[in-house]
């Protein structure tokens, strides 16, 4: 994430700005934050894994939505952009946007060494005040390791991690896995796990 202003903006200047901005921004109470730029590796993942959940979610009335999709987390009076997320049923639209989405099932971030922390803390927490909220994935854009973060319960989170090409992750959300030989097909100089 870029730097922050320090300039207060409501919803509608928000939503204003980003109807015609080039780069896309997040929204926290008020402050509006440049996301930085990805890199390619980051976009191959990206895409990668939309099209794993597309393929494993075609009989089902469960949708994939990509990076383009906006979130609305109303407890953090948030607006976000999660790089994938699933929605099962109907699409719910936030009161505030009618572009954004306030009910995903599961949320996927790519990391970067500029929004580790980010993704793994404050941004986790938020998206753990969304009702629907019930399974999250974090994947390593330097090497083969995923994490995923299930909730088993209201307060209580379990985490798996896959390390290896040759491992999968279980989407106890959605009911089926994927291979990480899957989600890192075509990445470019693909580190090796230090453990």
């Amino acid at each position: 994430m870029a730097e922050q202003q320090t300039e207060y903006y409501s919803i509608e200047d928000y939503l204003a700005l980003e109807a015609q901005a080039e780069e896309r921004h997040e929204y926290e109470a008020g402050r509006i934050q440049a996301m930085s730029g990805g890199s390619i590796n980051h976009s191959i993942m990206g895409g990668n894994i939309i099209t794993a959940l597309n393929n494993s979610l075609k009989d089902s009335n469960c949708t994939a939505l990509n990076s383009d999709a906006r979130l609305w987390i109303d407890h953090a009076h948030s607006f976000v952009y999660p790089d994938a997320m699933v929605i099962c049923g109907k699409i719910q639209a936030a009161e505030e946007d009618p572009n954004a989405v306030v009910n995903p099932v599961l949320i996927v971030e790519v990391l970067s060494k500029s929004t580790v922390g980010y993704d793994r803390g404050d941004k986790f927490h938020k998206y753990c005040s969304l009702p629907s909220f019930q399974e999250y994935i974090l994947i390593d854009q330097d090497k083969p390791v995923v994490d995923v973060l299930f909730r088993e319960e209201p307060g209580y989170w379990k985490m798996t991690t896959a390390i290896g090409l040759d491992k999968s992750i279980s989407l106890g959300s959605l009911g089926f896995d994927i291979p990480l030989a899957a989600i890192y097909r075509n990445v470019q100089d693909l580190g090796e796990p230090v453990f």
